[in-house]
């Protein structure tokens, strides 16, 4: 009887995720590997309205998806039905889902064999630490100590491990010790099914710094070449229109053509033309009375 029951069981959660397949058209499958229930939690909380998350057995979701016969590309998803997993099922946008699951990731101590998620550097300062075996243990992996009041100094800011690297024991130890977290934790999207497509992991791998970049870089060009070629549009007419009149003013001006806007400084240029017209005429008086002179002479 037990066994009956356990049965029914399986066949109603079979059905249950047979219609949130059915209900949403993104499927997301997160590993759980180093996630911890309280990060579980967190996410359920952050994500809740928008993505439903749960862990199933990958066995009752192969089950879901043979019985989803009216969405036969989901038979793709039968190889990545591997591992411990968390289902995330939604109508989020693939990219956005991934952004949301790699912002909700925090950092936490390091375990023999972690990677380093950023470059870790040792500050220098006063580890708390009394005197002891902390100081070969220190020395071991490449921090400079000494012995001031009473606690163990590191003497600088050291580099111990580069981002990407692998986090031996005793350096994982040592990082513990001093309160510094090296290693990110969090959901890792291994792929999402929307609407029959198939997005990898390092697919959903956005740099949207580096975009951001490139888009203003983009912008600036065209912006810059729009204005080269006097071409009018809503970002950039103001300036035209600026280069228009300055060009128009100066033209104005040197062909001393005058206007309401121009009168002043097409005065003010004849002016300094007369001074300077007039600071020459001594001088060629001067000639002109020299060569007089040197002929009667």
């Amino acid at each position: 009887m037990p066994s009956q029951q356990i049965l029914q069981e399986k066949i109603g959660e079979v059905e249950e995720i047979a219609e949130l397949i059915k209900k949403h058209k993104v499927i997301g499958i997160a590993s759980l590997q180093k996630v911890r229930a309280a990060q579980l939690q967190a996410f359920k909380k952050n994500l809740a309205g928008t993505v439903y998350m749960r862990v199933f057995k990958n066995t009752l979701m192969r089950r879901a998806v043979e019985n989803c016969k009216e969405k036969p590309e989901l038979s793709k998803l039968m190889e990545h039905l591997t591992g411990s997993n968390v289902y995330l099922l939604t109508d989020l946008n693939p990219f956005n889902l991934a952004l949301r699951l790699e912002k909700g990731k925090v950092k936490t101590t390091a375990k023999s064999g972690d990677i380093a998620a950023f470059d870790v550097v040792a500050p220098a300062g006063n580890t708390g630490q009394p005197p002891g075996p902390i100081i070969s243990q220190l020395n071991a992996v490449g921090l400079p100590t000494r012995i001031e009041s009473g606690s163990v100094w590191i003497n600088k800011d050291t580099l111990v491990v580069k981002k990407g690297e692998v986090i031996p024991e005793r350096l994982a130890s040592i990082l513990s010790k001093l309160g510094i977290k090296p290693v990110e934790a969090g959901l890792v999207m291994k792929i999402v099914f929307d609407e029959g497509l198939i997005i990898t992991e390092e697919q959903l791998r956005l740099d949207v710094d580096g975009t951001r970049k490139d888009v203003e870089s983009a912008f600036a060009g065209a912006f810059a070449l729009s204005l080269s070629v006097a071409y009018p549009t809503e970002d950039n007419i103001v300036v035209l229109l600026q280069i228009a009149h300055r060009e128009a003013y100066s033209l104005s001006v040197n062909a001393a053509v005058p206007t309401k806007e121009t009168i002043e400084d097409l005065i003010r240029k004849a002016h300094m033309e007369m001074l300077s017209l007039s600071s020459r005429v001594p001088t060629v008086e001067e000639k002109a009375a020299e060569t007089e002179k040197a002929e009667k002479s």
